[in-house]
């Protein structure tokens, strides 16, 4: 049989039509194409050819423990280390974690990283994870740091707000300078998850000394966190909060402007409840000049 030009046109024009329908079935109906646009994978987060983060991915949603991984040039380290932590999105420091070099770190080529984080129960559904460039001299002209968005997979169902006490010298003025007394007092409030143990979770909470950039913008500062401090045990009886502590380096010690302060710090957190009346310290020793 023949076929006519007026037949191959016929054809051509059918064999068009198919693949354009086909092409229109597999981007608008095949499941998991949308509108036809994939979307693009997620970027890893760098900074400044400097460091590299492979996991979390921005806006990944996480859960306690993180585990962080990535490359970071050897200058962002020192001894193999730089600091790695989670906000939430009140700027609240929810851990922290010395990531660690997997290589030799002394070279200014990549080298690779690793960092497992646990952290806090967050009270806000975001937050960040911030990858701070080591910085011994403490000067900001060598400071750096990367900030990664992130989503929380489990959020406090249940909080309250306290207060935690922080000192302002601005506040606190007289003749000499600052007069270390509780005048100088600043109260913050702070959202937390819902326990049993209020006093015991304020008291903490003040003790980690995690003011935020916006805070110490206002002059607010703390000496928390003290190294080696523990709190041991808490006893309210007849309106006395009596607070145990573990001080086996010394740190609750020193001049008696410090020590007055880091008392008064506590003393206020504790008497933002109406049951305690009064603080005592045990051992009798701490916070002592």
């Amino acid at each position: 049989m023949m076929t006519t030009p007026m037949n191959k046109y016929v054809t051509g024009a059918l064999i068009i039509a198919v693949a354009l329908g086909l092409i229109w079935y597999i981007t608008e109906i095949t499941p998991g194409t949308g509108d036809g646009v994939t979307p693009p994978a997620a970027t890893p987060a760098s900074k400044d050819d400097l460091i590299v983060v492979t996991a979390p991915l921005p806006n990944a949603e996480v859960a306690s423990p993180l585990t962080v991984t990535g490359r970071a040039r050897g200058n962002w380290y020192f001894e193999a280390d730089f600091p790695v932590k989670i906000l939430d999105a009140n700027g609240r420091q929810l851990g922290i974690v010395p990531a660690h070099a997997e290589g030799e770190w002394m070279t200014t080529e990549y080298v690779p990283f690793s960092a497992t984080l646990p952290f806090e129960t967050p009270t806000t559904a975001t937050g960040t994870l911030v990858l701070e460039k080591d910085n011994p001299s403490g000067l900001p002209e060598h400071a750096n740091e990367l900030r990664i968005p992130i989503r929380f997979a489990n959020v406090a169902k249940e909080t309250r707000t306290i207060q935690l006490y922080y000192y302002d010298a601005a506040r606190d003025q007289g003749p000499g300078g600052a007069q270390c007394t509780r005048a100088g007092l600043v109260a913050v409030p702070r959202t937390l998850p819902r326990t049993l143990t209020p006093l015991r979770d304020s008291i903490v909470e003040l003790m980690q000394g995690r003011l935020t950039e916006a805070e110490r913008a206002q002059g607010l500062i703390t000496e928390f966190p003290l190294a080696g401090v523990t709190l041991k045990n808490i006893t309210l009886v007849d309106g006395v909060a009596t607070l145990t502590f573990d001080d086996p380096q010394g740190s609750t010690s020193g001049g008696s402007c410090r020590v007055g302060i880091l008392w008064h710090q506590i003393e206020a957190t504790a008497k933002q409840f109406p049951t305690v009346q009064s603080v005592r310290f045990l051992p009798e020793d701490l916070f002592q000049p």
